[in-house]
């Protein structure tokens, strides 16, 4: 499909839960979810989300034993992200970012996107690219990659390592999408988000005709020193349930009710998405001397079932 096709399929990320959903590992405060329930990052229609609270001893995950390795990029030839494996995604620039976003994102650029010394690092910018003919009037840029059209996947354990861009405004996130393209019924798998006002939390959400933008399923968790320091961004997908977890830790898991594809479309493929989005309706206000930012990523590990 076209790529602007693509580019409307976007949508927020939030946390509204029920008894098919297993909670948080820590109990989330009123203004946490009031923080976290304004968008998401999915379809482009990002909306709230609402959880219950944590359970006491969290759930721990790991890749199981009978899962080997199916499509890796672990950054290891410097230049361009490898144009096999990852497309960059722009056609929403010249209408504009849905959400409130503020950024341009950039075809191949290295300023934006490039491998080196092992990382992927997706950098933002304060800068207006109105050299390009799809320029929108933004005045920052960033980059958004997709595995859309080069691979996707139904069911596995995905493993990415990453270390976020500090500063407020910053909006990065990995996430999955529907291949299909019908959002929300095809469904969206939030990974990991995480915004540059609220440092301390992470969070992961799913988006189902059932559930969508702010009535979106998920839950956050404390992680301190997520712009500092690499962690390990987990999802472990089977036909019952997909858990979330940080470094091993669950802090989200969301079951298969059994009652059809409006609350489960998790049976057919979905791809790939890694980008640093600026301000916007999560984002919020961006403080405009942080920049350059970026988020570097030392790998992507999908491992599925061996048959």
């Amino acid at each position: 499909m076209p790529n602007d096709f693509w580019s409307s399929v976007h949508t927020a990320s939030s946390c509204t839960r029920t008894s098919n959903t297993i909670m948080s590992q820590t109990l989330l405060s009123t203004l946490a979810l009031t923080l976290l329930a304004l968008t998401a990052c999915g379809g482009e229609a990002r909306g709230a989300a609402t959880v219950e609270a944590a359970a006491t001893e969290p759930k721990v995950i790991s890749r199981p034993a009978n899962y080997s390795l199916v499509w890796s990029d672990e950054f290891s030839t410097d230049g361009f992200p490898d144009a096999s494996k990852w497309l960059h995604e722009t056609g929403r620039n010249k209408e504009g970012w849905y959400n409130n976003e503020k950024q341009y994102y950039s075809g191949p650029r290295l300023e934006n996107a490039q491998v080196r010394d092992g990382l992927l690092r997706i950098a933002a910018r304060k800068e207006s690219r109105s050299d390009q003919a799809d320029w929108g009037g933004q005045t920052y840029s960033s980059t958004r990659l997709a595995t859309l059209g080069r691979r996707d996947w139904t069911y596995g354990f995905f493993d990415i390592r990453a270390k976020l861009p500090c500063g407020k405004g910053t909006w990065p996130a990995i996430w999955m999408i529907g291949s299909r393209g019908d959002w929300p019924a095809g469904g969206e798998l939030d990974i990991m988000e995480w915004v540059g006002s609220r440092p301390d939390r992470v969070f992961s959400t799913v988006h189902t005709t059932a559930g969508s933008g702010g009535n979106g399923r998920g839950a956050d968790t404390a992680i301190a020193d997520a712009c500092k320091a690499f962690h390990n961004y987990q999802m472990h997908w089977t036909a019952k349930e997909i858990s979330f977890a940080v470094d091993g830790r669950v802090h989200f898991s969301y079951l298969n009710p059994g009652t059809g594809t409006a609350a489960w479309p998790f049976d057919a493929p979905q791809f790939m998405i890694l980008n640093v989005a600026i301000g916007g309706d999560l984002g919020g206000p961006v403080d405009d001397s942080i920049f350059p930012v970026q988020m570097e990523i030392d790998y992507v590990r999908v491992y599925q079932k061996t048959p």
